[in-house]
């Protein structure tokens, strides 16, 4: 049903340009993201149920919303089990490892500036650009200590590769794992993406390391240890990513109840690390010689009696540390959108960007609007639209919106989140100043898209 006209529609629009503005002043205002979009999405879809009932229809706007629900509870439990996963290899100590020996080894700001850049582009198609982004800015500013200029491009550097890793694998993004659910590129056809992103960060990275001056960094000595079962952890989220693709691949089921199977699999095996750590207290606190003599033996006295008690370990504490408000930003959204498609506003929008612009200059234009607004809506707005395109053009989509956010620093959870980190060194306009680069590096990895994947279009 058209309701473009109709005044319900309009107001709609209002609020959510209204709460997306309050989005945007975020940093600003410190309004979490998440509460404009909750209150925005529930007043629109007020909005499509009064305008519909009033037309005489009063099960069209529960059947729609129930389909963006359905949209939103399968992202919501993917996310939910890949960030306790990252959640729990966080505690487990595996980065703070990767981070202390980045930290020790004495290397030059140069050095810095790219290893960390290339471990961010690597590391972000498993882990998610954002805990990419997070880690590595730490190292960054560690190493970079009060030599701001060098903060502010290594964290500018870290953000473009984690955006630019996490758009050639469905796991890399929230962008590309929607593109991947839909069903509109296959997971193994997001690798074509490979070259294209590279482009995206050497080109830009190129460009920013001229603002690089040469030096040492103040040595800093950082020490850390795995905690028992880290490995065994990142062996269970390797076979949940494992599954996930599995099933989706050949079972025709959807990536989330691998996900969600994996998360089980993490439960049990904290089942046996709270076993582990209750004996662990036990033996240390019996007497010496009632250990000795303990059915456990000498061998495991000497492995666990002679240490101290460790904290036990509780996977609830890795649920409770998911990035919530990003969570329920993403309901926020994915309603909001789905709100205004209600109305046949994104029908409107299809019509104009997809046949009159033609899906070359739309899927251009996507990126620069995922770089004002965050790729989520844009990229759930084209989805919602469902426009007729080659797999070369829903490639372009997965790359620019991915890619495109780094133009600005709002532009991305990862710029959001490393401002945080950074605050007052790598800022909006820190940023800004070397847009132009990212702009450039944008510009190639399209071009380079088409000139490898041309055979796809």
């Amino acid at each position: 049903m058209d309701m473009t006209t109709h005044w319900a529609g309009f107001v709609a629009i209002g609020i959510f340009v209204g709460a997306y503005i309050l989005v945007i002043l975020e940093e600003n205002i410190h309004l979490k993201k998440s509460k404009p979009v909750i209150v925005a999405a529930g007043l629109i879809w007020m909005l499509v149920a009064l305008a519909f009932s009033m037309s005489g229809d009063t099960h069209t706007a529960e059947e729609l919303v129930r389909h963006n629900l359905l949209e939103f509870v399968e992202l919501f439990l993917f996310l939910l089990a890949a960030m306790t996963f990252i959640n729990t290899m966080e505690e487990r100590g595996i980065f703070d490892v990767l981070r202390a020996w980045l930290v020790s080894q004495g290397f030059s700001l140069r050095q810095v500036f790219w290893i960390t850049g290339a471990i961010a582009f690597f590391m972000s198609p498993i882990a998610d650009n954002l805990a990419t982004a997070l880690l590595m800015a730490t190292v960054a500013i560690s190493v970079g200590g009060s030599n701001y200029r060098f903060v502010a491009l290594a964290c500018i550097n870290i953000v473009i590769a984690a955006n630019s890793g996490g758009a050639f694998s469905p796991f890399g993004d929230i962008t590309t794992l929607m593109v991947w659910q839909r069903g509109h590129v296959e997971f193994a056809e997001f690798f074509a993406l490979f070259v294209p992103s590279v482009v995206n960060w050497l080109v830009t990275a190129g460009l920013l390391s001229l603002g690089l001056r040469s030096g040492q960094p103040d040595p800093v000595q950082e020490e850390a240890h795995l905690k028992h079962g880290a490995l065994i952890v990142v062996g269970l989220f390797i076979l949940t990513i494992s599954m996930a693709v599995s099933m989706h691949n050949f079972l025709h089921l959807p990536p989330v109840v691998g996900m969600m199977t994996g998360l089980g699999f993490l439960k049990l095996f904290g089942y046996y690390l709270s076993g582990y750590y209750a004996k662990k207290a036990d033996i240390d606190d019996a007497p010496r010689s009632a250990r000795e003599d303990s059915a456990l033996g000498s061998e495991a006295f000497h492995r666990v009696g002679e240490k101290k008690p460790v904290d036990q370990y509780d996977i609830y504490a890795s649920l409770q540390k998911a990035e919530w408000d990003t969570l329920m930003f993403f309901y926020g959204v994915i309603l909001c959108v789905g709100g205004l498609g209600a109305f046949g506003y994104l029908a409107i929008g299809s019509e104009l960007m997809y046949t009159d612009l033609g899906p070359t200059v739309s899927n251009i234009l996507v990126g620069i609007a995922s770089a004002l607004i965050d790729n989520i809506p844009v990229m759930f707005a084209v989805l919602a639209m469902d426009p007729e395109m080659s797999q070369g053009q829903w490639l372009l989509v997965t790359l620019t919106a991915g890619v495109g956010g780094s133009m600005l620093s709002i532009g991305s959870a990862a710029g959001v989140a490393v401002m945080g980190q950074a605050r007052g060194i790598y800022t909006f306009f820190a940023h800004l100043k070397w847009t132009w680069a990212v702009v450039i590096g944008y510009v190639a990895s399209i071009a380079v898209h088409f000139m490898i994947n041309g055979d796809k279009f």
